[in-house]
């Protein structure tokens, strides 16, 4: 079948090899000439703009966009929309949101032309164990197209999960279970690098990947990067971006009510590992200081002289309290104190300062 294929990057580009390999007609454009040179060795029809590409095509023509989400995809489809005409169809393979997506359906259906979104997943293993595609699109358009995801995909991995939205939506609560199965590797490796034993955690990766129920394609990975760093990992700084789903998915799980602590919680993780120094932890710290300071004072107060009665505690307890209290300012580590305290004075407002302690350790 022949298509044109806009967008050489890592995936784009094995994916274009894997299409030529099997037969199919592939035309190819690439910001970078030299990229759009190497990959036409493979056999591909390259192409020097994006009219060149459209015009080398026969009617109907099939454009596969793998640009970056957002604006890189909205500008690269209207710059294909005068090129194209009625029955033409733009495939969209990036990580799109399928919100984006359903409007671009929309506004390209008033132009007729088709559009389909195609969740691709399958890394640098793609290229020879095939990729996992869900589609979303019309019927009629999706059919048309399938030799061309059937190569793309291994056996069975391949669906058409329903209309327009609906690739990019399974791909990113996909991209979203990802984070969590990510943040679990990542604190589980942490624990065994931590442990009393010397592991070394490539092997582990390696034996874990040998009929163990957590195995994955993202273990290899993990393998990888223990091989070429060593299990401390000192060429790598903990810096992790996040490329959009993961947000989305937490978004939609807020906007239908379900409950996702682990998806949101990985996210949350990331954020916080592009912090050189958390503030929110400043804050903390500074709560935790100043705020049993104070407590301290209104306490001391409280047993003194409580609206001109007796006294809760006698003067030597409060002295005992005071002398306590400048040596060890955190209410946290004064909680064995307090329980003698309490025992000998047997004070109420003892037993609710108590329960401070418990909140502060």
């Amino acid at each position: 079948m022949q298509i044109g294929f806009i967008g050489l990057g890592k995936m784009g580009a094995n994916m274009v090899k894997r299409l030529v390999r099997n037969g199919h007609d592939v035309a190819i454009w690439s910001r970078s000439r030299e990229k759009t040179d190497e990959v036409a060795k493979e056999g591909a029809k390259p192409t020097y703009t994006v009219k060149e590409l459209v015009d080398s095509l026969t009617s109907p023509k099939r454009v596969w966009v793998m640009v970056p989400s957002g604006d890189a995809t909205e500008a690269m489809i209207d710059e294909l929309i005068p090129l194209l005409t009625k029955g033409d169809t733009i495939i969209d393979g990036g990580n799109s949101n399928f919100h984006d997506t359903i409007r671009r359906h929309e506004k390209l259906a008033g132009h007729g032309i088709h559009f389909i979104d195609a969740g691709t997943s399958g890394g640098v293993w793609g290229l020879e164990n095939g990729y996992c595609m869900m589609v979303g699109g019309d019927a009629e358009p999706v059919k048309a197209l399938e030799p061309i995801f059937i190569t793309l995909a291994p056996k069975d991995g391949y669906m058409h999960c329903g209309g327009s939205g609906a690739g990019h939506y399974v791909k990113m609560v996909h991209n979203g279970i990802e984070y969590g199965m990510m943040q679990s590797y990542a604190e589980g490796f942490e624990i065994l690098a931590k442990s009393r034993y010397q592991l070394d955690l490539a092997k582990v990766s390696d034996l874990w990947m040998q009929g163990s129920v957590v195995r994955s394609w993202l273990l290899e990975l993990a393998a990888r990067a223990f091989r070429a760093e060593g299990s401390d990992l000192k060429g790598i700084k903990g810096w992790v971006a996040d490329s959009g789903e993961g947000r989305w998915t937490v978004q939609e799980a807020i906007d239908l009510d379900v409950p996702a602590p682990l998806i949101t919680l990985s996210l949350l993780t990331r954020f916080r590992s592009r912090q050189d120094d958390s503030y929110s932890a400043k804050v903390l710290a500074a709560l935790r200081e100043c705020g049993d300071a104070k407590v301290a004072s209104e306490v001391e107060s409280a047993v003194l002289a409580p609206t001109g009665a007796e006294p809760l505690l006698s003067s030597g307890a409060v002295r005992r309290l005071r002398d306590e209290y400048s040596t060890r300012p955190c209410l946290g580590r004064t909680a064995p104190f307090l329980s003698q305290l309490i025992r000998e004075n047997r004070s109420p407002i003892l037993w609710l300062w108590a329960e401070c302690c418990h909140l502060h350790q």
